[in-house]
């Protein structure tokens, strides 16, 4: 007999951070980058050129966690029938934590030991380990900190859903485990509510355990290579691949077999492991190995401390590569099924999905975790039919409430010292008809900045500090027209919001000094900053007190995938002294040779 019960799951965890107040403005930039597009297939080149998100708006950075871990209790719901349990956490977003094997005692996930967010996803703060559902553009999903509703679906299932932001997609994830099943069900349901085109993208992202004997395999002779050098390059593939043959970072796409059923299995030395397989519809199969130099060991240590062996990642997609986007017309959906377990396990996966697309419209049950309110929020502005995936009113609450009183016609102005929350950036109409105040013309200017009017959202921000000097506004300027002087009588106003980006902006206008001087009145000390004073310190020629700052240690916790800023400080300042001290072990983050 199956169960679906709520629990909770005790780990370390260290705090997922908070949003950050200041709007993404610049242009989004992703770690992998297509340098020969032009050398590709048409198909494939289309699909990389095409769909690729500018921004994270209307969604807000999500950073400020930090190193330290708590024992904390979160919400989970565990799937279980005779052969496997699986755990989900509807607060992270929907993450399957867990798929254990209890014919063999075995975990068939890499189950993380802890929860420490790193700056991997599209909105920063991403933690690794279970299954992740990567919903938008290439990166790691807006939605993996987030919370998502959940309720029970039948006598043995979960269903799951949110409303994804950047693209305005709702979507759905029914998770079944049938009695007796040796497998977990997983169906999926993208659907564009719009009338116009939208770019879609999906990377059902698994992480699994790494031994010296795994062998990940797929059907495939061949794979398309992407070495976080630019290139994306066609390579024969092994028929069993040895994910510890690989020095730096590398993503592997298998080109699958025409026709053939698409799947992807990582197994050890004795042949037991994790196998996944899909209806059709989800054709894309990678490999993701961090690699076994420096700094791919201390990736894999920074996502995942205690873990003896670390991990590695087999993903499926919608498309043949991460980095292309397909095209999902107005009005229609997208659904699949994903299934999960020993590589042995066999499932008629056809037939599995024709049984949970008959139930996938029927309302849920009994509600066992709440999301967001913003879906409700869009429900109310253009009420759609989502048969199966309800945004009651009841979901609404104060991150709402703003634009709830400007569907009303009005949005209150609260002190200009209080940090905004994020611009619904389609929401140009409604901002419009409002009656202005700085904060609707503040707002005004992120949705003209969204949409390519840089000059009405320059006009807009000029607004807003003739109704009220705010720190908002004046970054928002300073990061339009390079303004420095701006972003430094914003950084006065704000100093706890603004260290970072004020200083990292009069650092690149060479004024070392004031950077000294900034950094000195910040009213809180961090890893960034400890970064931010080395540089500094470089800048005004004190190379020895730049030193002594690494040698002192410190840690960045939002250190970038593909940033290579600490070790390239370091080395400028080898450089200076005339020295040839090797770069500390625990700033090595560089993916790629050296």
């Amino acid at each position: 007999m199956t169960r679906v019960f709520r629990t909770e799951l005790v780990l370390p965890v260290a705090s997922v951070g908070r949003e950050n107040p200041l709007p993404p403005l610049r242009p989004l930039t992703a770690a992998q980058q297509v340098t020969n597009v032009d050398e590709l297939p048409p198909d494939l080149a289309d699909g990389v050129r095409y769909g690729k998100l500018d921004s994270v708006l209307p969604c807000l950075v999500r950073n400020g966690y930090g190193r330290e871990r708590t024992d904390q209790a979160l919400p989970a719901v565990v799937l279980e029938n005779t052969k496997l349990r699986a755990t989900v956490l509807p607060s992270l977003g929907g993450r399957l934590h867990s798929l254990y094997d209890k014919v063999r005692g075995r975990e068939l996930l890499f189950r993380n030991p802890v929860l420490q967010p790193a700056n991997l996803a599209l909105r920063d703060a991403w933690f690794a380990g279970g299954v992740e559902w990567n919903l938008g553009s290439t990166g790691h999903t807006t939605m993996t900190c987030e919370p998502m509703h959940a309720a029970l679906a039948g006598a043995d299932g979960l269903r799951l859903w949110e409303w994804e932001r950047t693209r305005n997609l709702p979507y759905q994830l029914d998770f079944r485990l049938p009695e007796e099943s040796p497998v977990l069900l997983v169906g999926i349901r993208v659907r564009n509510p719009q009338a116009h085109e939208v770019p879609l993208y999906w990377w059902s992202n698994i992480a699994v355990p790494r031994t010296p004997g795994t062998r990940v395999l797929a059907p495939a002779q061949h794979a398309w290579h992407y070495g976080y050098g630019g290139r994306l390059d066609r390579i024969p593939m092994p028929s069993e691949v040895d994910p510890n043959a690989y020095e730096h970072a590398a993503d592997f796409f298998f080109d699958l077999e025409p026709g053939q059923r698409p799947w992807i299995a990582a197994v050890d030395e004795t042949g037991y492991g994790l196998r996944q397989t899909s209806t059709g519809l989800l054709r894309g199969r990678k490999l993701f190995v961090w690699g076994t130099s420096e700094g791919g060991r201390r990736w894999q240590e920074w996502l995942s401390p205690g873990s003896e062996h670390g991990y590695l990642e087999i993903q499926a997609g919608l498309a043949r590569t991460q980095l292309e986007h397909l095209r999902l017309p107005g009005g229609e959906s997208r659904e699949w099924l994903e299934t999960y377990g020993p590589a042995d396990a066999e499932s008629d996966v056809d037939d599995r999905f024709q049984e949970w697309l008959a139930v996938a419209d029927q309302e849920p049950g009994e509600r066992l975790h709440t999301g967001s309110g913003w879906g409700a929020l869009e429900q109310r502005r253009t009420p759609r039919s989502l048969p199966g995936t309800p945004f009651p009113d009841s979901t609404l609450g104060e991150r709402q409430q703003p634009w709830l009183d400007l569907l009303d016609g009005g949005m209150a102005a609260p002190d200009p010292r209080t940090p905004p929350d994020g611009t619904l950036v389609t929401w140009r109409a409604e901002l419009a008809a409002a009656e202005p105040n700085w904060l609707v013309w503040y707002h005004r200017g992120v949705a003209h900045w969204y949409a390519g009017d840089e000059l009405a959202a320059e006009r807009a921000w000029r607004a807003s500090l003739e109704e009220a000097e705010n720190p908002w506004a004046l970054r928002n300027l300073a990061v339009a027209t390079g303004e420095v002087s701006r972003l430094r009588r914003a950084f006065e106003l704000a100093p706890a919001e603004l260290a970072v980006e004020a200083i990292e902006a009069v650092l690149a206008a060479g004024q070392a000094e004031d950077a000294l001087a900034m950094l000195a009145a910040a009213p809180v000390r961090t890893g960034r900053l400890q970064l931010l004073t080395a540089r500094a310190l470089l800048a005004a020629g004190d190379a020895v007190g730049a030193e002594d700052v690494y040698l002192a240690g410190f840690d960045v916790p939002d250190i970038r995938e593909g940033d290579t800023s600490l070790s390239d400080t370091w080395a400028e300042i080898q450089r200076a002294l005339g020295g040839a001290r090797p770069l500390p072990r625990r700033y090595d983050f560089r993916m790629a040779a050296p």
